[in-house]
């Protein structure tokens, strides 16, 4: 299932990376952030949605099953309690999850060119494509993309505006 397994890892990257990109916050501040966490699952959801357009069966995220994942974007109450429950880092389970940034976090810092079209840029052109909408991922894309040019500065408020 070797599309399958890269499409999940895409998953993974596009809620996590750009997102950190865009805030200036490590994963784990993400995370905790009832907000953030909203558009990051928000994310997941959409780009799970356009895996299985494409027909790749994805792979389980954080020992959750992709479907889950999808219907808790959704609005699936029980499926965001358990999406919630693997997401939120727990009290001391990664020390170095708080300071450590994703590499597109750290290709902001450093005023380099990002990935974001190859990536959120990416699922939101395949979900054109075969019609299954990924507005999040656009809408993150042109965020990144204005503070990679330094046109905005990386700050949570523009997750919670694109949210």
């Amino acid at each position: 299932n070797l599309w399958g397994e890269r499409w999940t890892k895409l998953v993974q990257n596009s809620m996590n990376n750009p997102v950190t990109a865009a805030t200036g916050l490590t994963s784990g501040d993400c995370l905790r952030n009832p907000k953030i966490r909203s558009f990051q699952i928000r994310l997941a959801g959409e780009a799970i949605r356009v895996g299985q357009a494409l027909g790749y069966q994805l792979e389980k995220m954080k020992g959750v099953d992709p479907e889950s994942i999808a219907r808790a974007a959704e609005g699936d109450r029980n499926a965001l309690e358990e999406v919630e429950t693997s997401l939120v880092p727990k009290a001391g389970a990664n020390p170095r999850g708080d300071i450590q940034r994703p590499s597109m976090a750290q290709d902001i810092l450093k005023g380099r060119r990002t990935e974001i079209d190859a990536m959120n840029g990416f699922i939101a052109a395949k979900g054109a494509t075969v019609g299954v909408p990924a507005p999040s991922h656009a809408k993150l894309a042109q965020i990144v993309t204005k503070v990679e040019r330094g046109e905005v500065k990386p700050s949570p408020s523009l997750v919670d505006a694109g949210s």
